[in-house]
């Protein structure tokens, strides 16, 4: 059985970040998926959990987040990396039997998106380098 997470608009996770009332690792969590493409900016908070550690990596994220009600996943693009993360995670819980009422999403157009959309928000933006991206997606 397979979970497909939904996708999900970046406007979503903005307005859980600039809520004084939120509080990631408490109310929600980001999972970038990116590997050495995660250079360059993230959104904040995002835990980098590279895409090809994910299936080793899923035990520890519900043991440690359980309790977290929102979970976001996303890569560069969210096409590939992004939803079969959060793919992997979604079975996991459910191939373990762990009880949980969180919502697994996938953020759409991934950091990619973000960065294009936010670049000029400081408060959207962790570690931003905008030579990175002066060319687009590197």
């Amino acid at each position: 059985m397979s979970y497909a997470a939904p996708f999900v608009d970046s406007d979503e996770v903005v307005r859980l970040i600039r809520d004084p009332t939120k509080v990631v690792g408490k109310d929600y969590i980001i999972v970038d998926v990116r590997d050495d493409d995660f250079i360059g900016g993230n959104i904040p908070g995002a835990l980098n959990v590279p895409a090809s550690k994910i299936l080793d990596s899923a035990s520890e994220l519900a043991q440690k987040y359980s309790t977290v009600p929102k979970v976001y996943f996303h890569c560069a693009l969210s096409q590939v990396r992004g939803p079969k993360s959060a793919r992997i995670y979604n079975e996991f819980l459910h191939l373990q039997g762990i009880s949980t009422q969180q919502q697994v999403m996938v953020i759409r157009r991934g950091f990619e998106g973000w960065q294009e959309k936010y670049k000029d928000d400081k408060d959207l933006m962790e570690n931003y380098d905008a030579a990175r991206w002066a060319n687009g997606f590197f």
